[in-house]
């Protein structure tokens, strides 16, 4: 109970710190299509560079398995003779932020092999590549482990590989919306869900390898099928399946 009641003073201290923060940007999805002023497409299966986009997914990416409508973005997962569709976009070039607290709120998809994702990337990627421009995986989820979040960080130091990371069950997080926080400052990150802390990132020795969050980061958000977080195996039966996402705000 003492640890309960801890956590329970932590989270409630992290939102009236919130309070005192100042909304700086919004995305609501007002309208009936992405700004593109604000958004790209990220389009088709990455090859020739970054074939399977990096993980061996089994998904191609176009600019029509999504909608804007009624203030929500739905990005469609679906299979139609035999191929894979779905929908990633970035803010890459239009909008990155460095520090404050970042928050989204979204309704997952279930089934065997889906992979939805809301994330960062270090803006310098294009001259140092990755993951030396660090990564922030605010929320990730697999519909082959239901009830799980996944809240990660890629460093150079951990070659990529995924050992900054925290999996917390929370049953039932399928239904209905949730809302994935990060607070970011100088030192560290702390990943929220619904307000509660679930993870935090403090490398005790900070520098380039370590800490790449000294800079910009961009957005992601992506709905992938399969690959080798996501899958092998994919349930077709299940699809489509939808991603939602109400919105995204950055306070600082």
């Amino acid at each position: 109970m003492k640890d309960v009641f801890v956590l329970f003073l932590f989270s409630t201290f992290c939102f009236s710190q919130n309070l005192e923060k100042k909304l700086i940007w919004e995305e609501n999805f007002d309208g009936t299509k992405l700004d593109e002023t604000v958004w790209n497409y990220e389009l088709g299966n990455g090859c020739p560079n970054l074939c399977g986009w990096g993980n061996n997914e089994a998904q191609v990416y176009t600019k029509t398995n999504h909608s804007v409508k009624d203030g929500f973005l739905t990005i469609q997962a679906k299979k139609e003779e035999n191929i894979y569709s779905s929908t990633r976009i970035t803010t890459k070039d239009k909008k990155e932020f460095q520090y404050g607290r970042i928050e989204t709120r979204a309704k997952l998809p279930v089934g065997t092999g889906l992979w939805p994702a809301f994330w960062m990337l270090g803006d310098n990627i294009s001259d140092v590549g990755w993951p030396k421009c660090g990564e922030i995986d605010i929320l990730e989820y697999v519909g082959k482990e239901p009830d799980m979040v996944f809240t990660s960080l890629h460093t150079q130091d951990s070659h990529g590989n995924t050992i900054n990371t925290k999996k917390t069950k929370i049953e039932n997080i399928e239904e209905g919306f949730h809302v994935y926080t990060i607070e970011w400052d100088t030192n560290k990150i702390a990943f929220f869900v619904d307000e509660v802390l679930v993870y935090t990132f403090q490398p005790k020795i900070q520098n380039e390898n370590t800490w790449p969050y000294n800079q910009p980061f961009y957005f992601i958000i992506n709905l992938a099928i399969g690959g080798n977080f996501g899958g092998p195996e994919i349930n077709d039966a299940i699809l489509p399946q939808e991603f939602i996402i109400d919105y995204i705000k950055v306070y600082q």
